[in-house]
């Protein structure tokens, strides 16, 4: 049994067709306006390089510990040995382009896009397919296509094998406008509503129905549906989530969490690869989708592919490792970051009290997650009983939790020298005694203060009582070096 066959069910690798890009972003910080134009002046550039296009949509499924074999074309220059280097985690099948290597450079300044450069010119084709692509298309567990318009689906004999295998595995197609038509019978495409709309004038359909209303997003997608001969169209509607239709009856809305968009570049290809492997482990089409949109609103939320430079590849929506308004105690005119730790696993009332007098100190809560890794080791195997993504997603449904950060130590140090806060807060039994977090709340002159319990509350007596095991002690029970070992209460 292969190794994505134990994680994902599926009986071969995730197999990635389409034209892959490369991406780069220079980032700066404007501080000022040049002198001769109005325009700003970036200093301390950075450059990041990533995939685009398909090439992201392989990286993000190889960061999800998917088998991936990513079928695309590379040129021989400088963009495509980038990209290769890239791609090195990925099995790469090159197809010989007719063109240079497409380059999109985005210029952007504190976060936010200024403009973006393109290069490579238009698509020029691509060579025959070989027959290792061929290969590797039939031999698929399930198949995405990112469909870019560059030539790589339309390798000759390369889309007559994507519609042979579209009969016997999950065939999901990402289209765009420049792209072409999905082969008949794939299980999923997946337009945005700008492409829908573009790709229903493309294939001459009449639809009524106002441009940004869910009855003209439903009219748009069944009728791809049936021209396609697709199995499901889910059109995805930004922070509204997806809509799927089968082509006709009610259709299926996954709705998308609630998260802070802060670059949303790429997240089609997040939901597309999360629908695919969904679908190649037997998820029915309404839980994929369903599973795409929380997989891209979590890849949105911890900073779109900003997050492919984190240390262990993908970082979770909750794990965020940038807090605006970090280090308030030395800048009056920055907004004061407070932060506490825990477990939080069974949240009750205790945890509720203590959380919003912590968010009354300051203008952002940041709360330090321990990991499911981190509370084993701190509280046995038993623990923890709720798992740190459904930790995490209740406490950022607090109105008074503004960010969650996941740490795997066992102690929160490191974790707060990346969120510097001016204030650090701890449960009431360090009244009057050193807290151990002091010293590196120094560095950046932060300030640690202590919180009163709420008697008789504690996670630890929830489970006894659970357990039969008698009623609940009073939360200050708990012992001290346990509390120092996680960084807060008894969570």
């Amino acid at each position: 049994m292969t190794r994505t066959s134990r994680m994902t069910g599926m009986k071969g690798p995730l197999v990635v067709v389409g034209d892959a890009l490369l991406d780069v972003d220079v980032e700066g910080h404007a501080g000022r306006l040049c002198p001769d134009a109005p325009v700003p002046v970036l200093d301390e550039l950075v450059e990041r390089a990533r995939p685009g296009g398909a090439g992201l949509a392989a990286a993000l499924a190889v960061r999800d510990g998917v088998e991936v074999v990513l079928v695309t074309a590379l040129a021989d220059d400088e963009g495509g040995e980038r990209l290769r280097r890239l791609l090195a985690p990925v099995e790469v099948v090159a197809l010989r382009p007719l063109g240079a290597t497409p380059v999109k450079r985005r210029v952007r300044a504190d976060g936010q896009s200024l403009v973006r450069l393109d290069t490579g010119g238009p698509p020029g084709g691509v060579g025959p397919a070989t027959q290792r692509a061929l290969d590797a298309v039939r031999g698929a567990g399930a198949l995405l296509v990112s469909d870019y318009g560059r030539g790589t689906v339309d390798a000759p004999g390369l889309r007559e094998a994507v519609a042979e295998v579209a009969s016997r595995i999950p065939v999901v197609w990402d289209p765009h406008p420049r792209g072409g038509r999905p082969v008949p019978g794939a299980r999923l495409v997946t337009p945005n509503e700008d492409e829908a709309r573009v790709l229903v004038g493309r294939e001459g359909l009449e639809v009524q129905g106002p441009p940004h209303s869910l009855v003209g997003v439903r009219r748009r997608a069944e009728a791809l549906c049936r021209a396609w001969q697709a199995q499901g169209v889910a059109v995805t509607l930004g922070s509204r989530g997806a809509l799927l239709t089968y082509g006709s009856g009610t259709p299926v809305l996954a709705p998308a969490p609630d998260v802070p968009s802060v670059d949303a570049c790429g997240a089609g290809d997040r939901l597309a690869v999360s629908a695919a492997v969904a679908l190649g482990g037997g998820v029915v089409i309404a839980d994929a989708v369903a599973e795409g949109v929380r997989r891209s609103a979590e890849y949105v939320s911890s900073g779109g592919p900003a997050c492919l430079d984190a240390r262990d590849g993908l970082v979770p929506a909750w794990q965020a490792l940038r807090v605006p308004g970090g280090d308030g105690a030395s800048d009056p005119d920055t907004p004061t970051v407070v932060a506490t730790g825990g477990c939080f696993d069974l949240l009750h009332t205790g945890h509720i009290e203590t959380l919003r007098a912590a968010r009354a100190l300051g203008d952002r809560l940041v709360v330090c997650l321990n990991s499911d890794a981190s509370v084993r080791r701190l509280k046995g195997p038993g623990r923890p009983i709720v798992p740190e993504a459904d930790r995490a997603r209740v406490l950022l449904a607090l109105e008074c939790v503004d960010e969650v950060v996941l740490f795997d130590e066992d102690t929160p140090i490191e974790v707060l020298r990346r969120v510097r806060p001016a204030i650090w807060t701890k449960g009431g039994d360090y009244a009057g005694a050193d807290v151990p977090e002091l010293a590196v709340l120094e560095e950046w002159d932060g300030q640690a203060v202590v919180l009163p319990y709420v008697e008789g509350r504690s996670t630890t007596a929830l489970v006894a009582a659970a357990n039969g095991q008698g009623a609940q002690p009073k939360a200050g029970a708990a012992p001290a070096a346990h509390r120092a070992r996680t960084g807060r209460t008894d969570a």
